[in-house]
């Protein structure tokens, strides 16, 4: 059993900051991506960044430069600092995690959902 908690969501004028942050626990032998995803409303759910476990990272177009994520591998946590907030960051975030556990089976998770508003 692998579990995923995510944290940090909240409302935000634009031009704020917000970090969220997601911790992984339970069987985990070893994490190979951690990312985050966002889905607004009426929209399909998009990669906004990863990380791979050799610490290269992958932004979408629209979050490059406003956008950091980082890895805290001892305590199998991911972050995302989003700053320069603008309402069409306005989704629920996800996180997302590729891991082989401790049988050695490769999985993929997700966390459920954490709610970022950006609003005036």
């Amino acid at each position: 059993q692998v579990q995923l908690v995510e944290s940090g969501g909240g409302l935000v004028q634009p031009g704020g900051s917000l970090r969220l942050s997601c911790a992984a626990s339970g069987s985990i032998l070893s994490i190979n991506v951690m990312a985050w995803f966002r889905q607004a409303a009426g929209k399909q759910r998009e990669l906004v960044a990863r990380i791979i476990s050799g610490g290269s990272t992958d932004y979408a177009d629209s979050v490059k430069g406003r956008f950091t994520i980082a890895r805290d591998s001892a305590k199998n946590t991911v972050y995302l600092q989003m700053n320069s907030l603008r309402p069409d960051d306005t989704a629920v975030y996800y996180c997302n995690v590729a891991l082989t556990d401790r049988s050695a089976k490769v999985g993929v998770y997700w966390g459920r959902g954490t709610q970022v508003a950006v609003s005036s």
